[in-house]
């Protein structure tokens, strides 16, 4: 393929998305698998709209190989994002963080799931929380969720308890967001919203 033919952006490009890209709105979810492309396609969702953003990030480095992952995440980012570290207190943090000028970047809601599983927290206590954190955002918020759902059936009990919660608090977001969007192989169909 000539670079002609290139579907990647060049700078001049982006820069024109990023006219163009206009405000997000209140509330958008990124779905898709592991690898899919989710987490960078809302990054760019929130550049192209924004001057700044907060990256609320909820991966807790649990051993060496997540740490490397984390690093990698952030080195990606870059210094328009303003990181704030929540592995738990999700809710709190929407409410600290969320501005009309610096919309924040939730990645992901499935980690922030496991963190109040695994600190036996109360689910739906906690879900409401953070759709009621949405819901008085003063700014826009995107989020990123694992669509676990769509693999085996998990063979532990903690495993499909776990499938299960997180395929209803992903339902119970992308009914609360104007804009749902699907990723697989880095390719975003919108769900919800258009475009």
């Amino acid at each position: 393929m000539s670079p002609e033919q290139s579907s990647i952006p060049r700078a001049e490009e982006e820069i024109v998305l990023k006219d163009e890209a206009g405000s997000l709105p209140a509330i958008t979810l990124i779905l898709g698998g592991a690898r899919s492309g989710k987490s960078r396609h809302a990054e760019r969702l929130v550049e192209q709209a924004a001057e700044c953003g907060t990256y609320c990030a909820t991966a807790e480095p649990g051993d060496a190989e997540m740490a490397e992952r984390i690093a990698a995440h952030r080195a990606r980012r870059g210094g328009f994002w303003r990181t704030v570290e929540a592995p738990l207190r999700l809710a709190e943090t929407i409410r600290a963080e969320s501005r009309a000028d610096r919309p924040v970047l939730v990645d992901c809601l499935t980690l922030w799931l496991t963190n109040v599983i695994l600190t036996e927290r109360e689910i739906e206590a906690e879900v409401a929380a953070l759709a009621a954190a949405l819901r008085d955002a003063a700014g826009p918020v995107v989020l990123v969720a694992n669509e676990v759902g769509l693999g085996l059936v998990p063979e532990t009990p903690l495993g499909r308890r776990f499938r299960d919660a997180a395929g209803r608090l992903n339902q119970e977001i992308a009914a609360l967001a104007d804009r749902v969007v699907f990723v697989a192989a880095g390719l975003p169909l919108a769900l919800k919203g258009g475009a």
